[in-house]
């Protein structure tokens, strides 16, 4: 029983988060608290950090599960990164929240949402960048804010793709189509459907006195052809057709503007041939003009 019901199949179709926008808020000491970010800067090795993220947000089995894995290495780079850029307890804190809910909202759905997940990602460094309390402080400077976004960009945005397809689920779509006046499909049939021979005694026939051949029985008449052929063969006859027309047309065309070509070609050529005649005559004028 116990097998059967875990090989259940649930008949409701799951519910899948439609991309949708989300309003950014100040996250400092969010996710990571004083104490935390203390035990951070007090690790001298990679491992120590790890043991610390591992403890901090129940990522034990990050050496064996692969998703596991991804978002600790994503963790491990944003502080290094903070440590490398001498960033304050504060600074550190928001940085690593801005990249972690950045990452939240990328995998929330597995439809594409890159346009809704910038748009936070900027939305929260704002937040950060500006004093107009309660709505936003100015924690990081404009240099530092030019360096989150470009590590952001070419890090995890450049990834954004590869992050979706390993932490959201395969979405499938079934689509049946139906037509108005066609007749469904019948389901095919099984293999092996095959009536099943029987095996009849057969008896030996008396023999019978020779008798001339009887005529050959009149041809059966044929059976009306489906209508599916009938419309395929005036479909086809439709487009001979109309090929042809066209065919008939094309030749019509290049006939015309070849007759032209030829009338062209022959006035071109008696308007040279006239003009040389006249030049000759004026020629020989002259000539015997000045012999006498």
């Amino acid at each position: 029983m116990l097998l059967n019901e875990q090989m259940e199949i649930p008949s409701e179709v799951p519910k899948i988060t439609q991309p949708r926008s989300h309003k950014a808020k100040v996250c400092v000491w969010s996710d990571l608290t004083v104490n935390d970010v203390d035990r951070i800067r007090e690790s001298l090795n990679a491992d120590h950090i790890k043991q610390v993220l591992a403890d901090v947000f129940n990522l034990d089995d990050h050496k064996d599960n692969l998703k596991t894995g991804i978002v600790m290495d994503l963790y491990f780079y944003t502080l290094q990164f903070a440590r490398d850029n001498n960033f304050t307890k504060e600074k550190t804190s928001a940085f690593f929240s801005i990249i972690k809910k950045t990452h939240e909202v990328c995998i929330e759905t597995p439809f594409g949402n890159l346009d809704q997940t910038f748009s936070y990602f900027k939305d929260l460094l704002l937040c950060h960048a500006v004093n107009r309390p309660p709505h936003s402080i100015e924690l990081f400077t404009p240099d530092e804010i030019r360096k989150i976004t470009e590590y952001t960009v070419n890090t995890y945005f450049r990834h954004f793709k590869m992050y979706k397809y390993a932490f959201t689920p395969l979405v499938r779509l079934d689509l049946s189509l139906t037509y108005t006046g066609m007749p469904e499909t019948p389901p095919p049939s099984e293999a092996g459907e095959t009536p099943a021979e029987v095996d009849v005694p057969t008896e030996e026939a008396p023999e019978l006195p020779e008798t001339e051949p009887a005529e050959a029985p009149p041809a059966e008449p044929k059976s009306p052809e489906p209508e599916e052929s009938k419309a395929r063969k005036e479909l086809r006859a439709m487009v001979q057709s109309y090929l042809t027309e066209e065919i008939k047309k094309m030749k019509l065309s290049v006939e015309e503007q070849l007759k032209a070509t030829e009338d062209s070609l022959s006035k071109k050529i008696d308007t040279a041939e006239g003009g040389g005649n006249k030049s000759g005559k004026g020629g020989r004028g002259s000539a015997k003009g000045k012999k006498k």
